[in-house]
Formats: C-alpha cells, structure tokens, sequence
C-alpha cells in the first residue's frame, strides 16, 4: 500500500508536469514534448490515467543513450498506438490490481473494526470469571503419568454500592480438589457455610479490579479422571506406517470446542494418506504435522477415529499434542448466588467460564 500511494503521487507530479509542458508547447505552436507520433489532438484526446502510466513505464526503464530524433510519420504512429494499448493494459491492470490490494486491506480492517466492535460479554456490576487450566501427560500405552488443574474465582466490581457482598459457591466436586480462599476472605465462614466474604464484613472489596478470591487445585494419577482420552495405534506396513488414532470423552458433562489433536509426522516423506475420519484435518508441510480437528465434542459426539497411511516408523508420531477449549468447568465449582452483607438481598451478577488447555500430551 505504501508503494501504491508512492506511485500514485509520483503519477501526480509527473501529470503536472506533461500538462505544464504541454500548455507551453500549445502556446509556442510546438508539440508538446514525449509524445511526438500522438500529436496534441491526441494527447489531449489521451485519458490522464495513459500519460501517468506511460510516464511511470519510461522512468523504470533502465537509462539509455538517446536515439536520435526520426521524423514522425505512420509507422511511427502505429508503433506509438501499439505502445498505447500496452499502458491501457497496464493502466488497468494497476487498477484491478489496485482495487484488489483496496478491496483486500479494507475486507481486513473491516474483521479487525468487527472484533473490535464484537458484543462484549454481558456484564453486570458485580462480574465473575471462573478458569481452569490443566496439564495432563499420558503414556502411550494409556497410563495417566500425570494430571494437574489450576482453578480460580475472580471477582470484579465496577460499582462501589455492591462493594460488601458475599458469594455463595456450590462444590459438586467429587475427585477430592483441594480449596483455597484468599487470605482476606472469612476461611471460617466458607468452611461452615460456603459463602466467601471479607474477615472484616465492614470493609468492601476492591472496585474495577480483578481480584482473586477462591482458587483449587487437582493433582492425580487416576485413569478415570482424564477428561479426553486419545489411543494413538501406528502399525507398520510394507511402505511405512498405518496409523489409527481415537479420542473418546469421559466426562460427558463437558463441551470441548475448537478440538485440535496434533500429530507430528515423519520430514520429507509428503503427506499422509488420509482413510476414514470424523472431523477434519489439516496437513502442515512445514511443521510436518497433521492436524485433526473437531469442532465440538460433547455427550452427543463422544467418540470418534482417523485413520492415515504414511512412511515413517512407529515412533515418529508421538507426542500426539490436544488443545481445546470449554465454556464448562471441570471441577463442577459455580457461584449460585450473590448477596448484600447488610439485609442478605440478592444482587445481580454475571459469570464467564473457561476450561483450557496448558499442556496436554501423549508420550
């Protein structure tokens, strides 16, 4: 774009500059100069846009000696009106190409101006984001080697009136998550009652900053507990490897979305020839990896295979990497309910939840 606009002003000053010339030949009774073979009825007849674009195509020639002057005649005129077609060509060639580079870059500001401009999350006054994060690594051979999940409470209000509040948090949790509240937060009360207030219920929490006030953690070993299995089968055949891969979700209370199971595969062998799959998939030759991707997996779609046939050896296609993303938490943690310190009155809030990924590996 930056060369577009370069070019355009160079056309600019360069038109001024034939049509300056141009007057002052006209007045000389001369013609004007660079367009001998036209004559001034046919330059004047010419668009703007020819003579910019000629002017362009003569300054990015490379420089040579002068040819000495000929007299103009008819042959020089169809050589010059062959000439001419060629910078109609290019005249429209730059503007189709300049209409596509505009068209192009203003289709990209429009997405960025739509994100930008995207409905915002329905805050209310009093706004929650629940996360969790987990790291799992399994063996290929099945075994859980480990799995743990970082989970947090963040509390934001934006107006001071709801600033002493209470939340009531209902733990479902059944895999023995361990909990902890922040450390101005009544333990006591929490402990006794589920409800997560200020030690000092006279005091309000912090206005328009995020504060963390209750987090858990799950660390294990159990088979059972891994929400997303993945069995990744390669078996060598006369030309490589046949490889079977499946996913089956244990938890059916989730909805992962935005699956990616990324396997890598063998360098320099080409792409791998895909058989049956749910889903679909993308091959990155540069990466030398094969990307399946799901875009939900839920209850309703809990299971699925890929099956591809590629050189390589078995160990080539591990560790087989899982990303995702769910608007539902693992640990069925929730705030159910927010009330005033003083009068116990509900106030209205709003919660965001996110279940992601930070690793999640197959060895």
């Amino acid at each position: 774009m930056t060369q577009e606009r370069e070019a355009k002003a160079e056309m600019r000053r360069k038109a001024k500059e034939l049509q300056q010339a141009r007057r002052d030949a006209e007045r000389q009774g001369r013609k004007a100069p660079g367009f001998g073979g036209f004559g001034s009825s046919a330059v004047s007849g010419g668009s703007t846009a020819a003579m910019i674009t000629e002017t362009i195509i003569e300054t990015d020639k490379p420089k040579v000696a002068p040819a000495p002057a000929r007299p103009s005649g008819p042959s020089k005129a169809l050589k010059l009106g062959a000439k001419g077609k060629e910078v109609d060509n290019f005249v429209d060639k730059l503007k189709s190409e300049g209409e596509t580079i505009m068209s192009s870059s203003m289709g990209k500001r429009t997405s960025e101006a739509t994100k930008m401009h995207a409905p915002p999350i329905n805050m209310e006054s009093v706004h929650m984001k629940i996360e969790e994060k987990i790291t799992l690594t399994c063996g290929r051979d099945g075994g859980l080697q480990n799995m743990e999940l970082h989970g947090m409470i963040m509390l934001r209000i934006s107006d001071d009136k709801y600033g002493r509040i209470r939340l009531h948090v209902e733990n479902e949790d059944k895999k023995g998550v361990q909990l902890q509240t922040h450390p101005n937060v009544d333990k006591k009360l929490f402990t006794a009652e589920s409800l997560i207030g200020l030690k000092n219920p006279e005091k309000s929490f912090p206005v328009n900053s995020d504060v963390g006030v209750l987090k858990w953690r799950l660390q294990t070993t159990e088979e059972s507990f891994i929400p997303l299995t993945i069995n990744c089968w390669p078996s060598e055949s006369g030309n490589g490897c046949d490889v079977n891969i499946e996913y089956e979700l244990q938890e059916d209370n989730l909805e992962l979305n935005d699956v990616v199971i990324t396997i890598p595969l063998p360098s320099g062998v080409g792409a791998p020839v895909i058989g049956e799959i749910d889903g679909e998939y993308r091959h990155d030759s540069r990466r030398n990896t094969l990307e399946w991707c799901l875009p939900v997996i839920d209850a309703k779609n809990k299971s699925g295979s890929l099956e591809f046939s590629i050189a390589g050896q078995p160990n080539d296609f591990f560790p087989v990497q899982v990303s995702f993303v769910s608007k539902k938490n693992y640990c069925n943690i929730q705030v159910t309910k927010v009330t005033q310190v003083d009068g116990n009155s509900p106030v209205r809030f709003s919660t965001e939840t996110t279940f992601l990924v930070d690793k999640y590996e197959i060895l």
